[in-house]
């Protein structure tokens, strides 16, 4: 019989378990407990129970089981040893819900393009040592930001910013804005989110990033614009377009494309820091890049919530889309056999390398 650590749900009190047999017949009526990460032990009431299973099997017993059962198995797979080509720098913001699916996605990202960029991972305050050290262990060269190192930095980078600070203080996506610029050691940023997967070289982004000459910012393409400012206001206050459909999930960013007085100036018009939290920071991405000069990634990296992979060489799985990343992205990989760890170390490109592709690949 499975213990309570095993299955974290008991059906009787833990404290007068009997045999399987007479478990089995008293399960419909007796109460149900469900011991939580302390240790301690819940009741649970019917309702608790449905919504609980709801979460574990509401998207069907195979993504149950990618995301329970063969996601952890990354943990076992070799690190990565060298992210050690400081050209440009992988920024990320992870937390206790996603670090194990961000080593999922910059292990994908090593593979598929063969590249060894260096490596920031920023966390909210929320990850415990255990999460920090698997981080550590898989990614032995990148830098780890924690919460309160952040914090004291930039309570004294945004002193004379009001706006910012504020927002900083009081909306936990605005760390991918303020601590990646500030931590930032390259000119050029990967800008990374934790539900990414690549299944293919990303040609046409690796083209962009590491041609010296080209100057814009891009960014992979949203379902739509998901922004708390419209176009027509940004043109008549700012005098500049707003390009549509930032993603600021995947993208290159200029260090100085990202300006502090732009960012409090933008946080100055009304309602742009009151809609969706999540919007906001995308929103700031996109109006500085505007201004700056940006573009939109070719098709194959849009943001797609329709199910299948071919022909696309990555996927960014937003949140609604969430569950296709254990039940089809982490599947399709672990078929393909990517927690062998042998492709990681296959045809890795010099630091001191560029691209050549092609037209065809733009």
């Amino acid at each position: 019989m499975a213990t309570v650590a095993e299955t974290g749900m008991v059906f009787g009190h833990p404290s007068s378990r009997r045999n399987g047999a007479r478990l089995l017949g008293a399960r419909a009526r007796a109460p149900i407990y469900q011991q939580q990460g302390d240790g301690s032990i819940m009741r649970l009431t019917p309702g608790a129970l449905w919504l609980r299973l709801s979460q574990k099997f509401g998207h069907g017993l195979r993504v149950a089981w990618y995301r329970d059962v063969v996601r952890p198995r990354i943990l076992n797979t070799p690190p990565i040893g060298e992210t050690s080509d400081h050209r440009f720098e992988i920024h990320v913001l992870t937390s206790c819900h996603d670090w194990l699916n961000l080593i999922w996605s910059l292990k994908s990202f090593y593979a598929a393009s063969g590249r060894r960029y260096a490596l920031c991972i920023h966390e909210d305050g929320t990850l415990d040592q255990f999460a920090v050290s698997s981080l550590q262990r898989h990614f032995p060269t990148a830098r780890i930001i924690r919460r309160q190192e952040a914090d004291q930095r930039l309570a004294h980078e945004l002193r004379d910013c009001p706006r910012s600070s504020q927002f900083r203080k009081t909306n936990l996506l605005a760390l991918k804005v303020f601590d990646f610029l500030a931590f930032l050691q390259a000119d050029r940023m990967v800008l990374f989110d934790s539900d990414l997967l690549f299944f293919d070289e990303p040609t046409a982004y690796l083209f962009r990033l590491e041609d010296g000459n080209y100057r814009l910012n891009a960014f992979n393409a949203d379902c739509d614009s998901a922004y708390t400012v419209a176009a027509e206001a940004v043109q008549a206050r700012f005098g500049h377009e707003l390009l549509a459909r930032v993603n600021s999930g995947f993208g290159i960013v200029h260090r100085d494309s990202m300006k502090l007085e732009w960012i409090e100036e933008y946080l100055a018009v009304p309602g742009l820091a009151d809609g969706h939290f999540w919007r906001i920071e995308q929103t700031l991405y996109a109006l500085c890049s505007s201004r700056y000069g940006a573009e939109l990634l070719p098709q194959e990296y849009e943001v797609s919530l329709e199910a299948g992979i071919p022909p696309r060489i990555f996927r960014h799985y937003v949140g609604a889309i969430r569950h296709l990343m254990y039940g089809e992205g982490i599947a399709h990989l672990a078929q393909e056999r990517f927690l062998n760890g042998h492709q990681w170390t296959r045809g890795v490109v010099p630091d001191s390398s560029s691209v050549q592709l092609s037209s065809s690949h733009l």
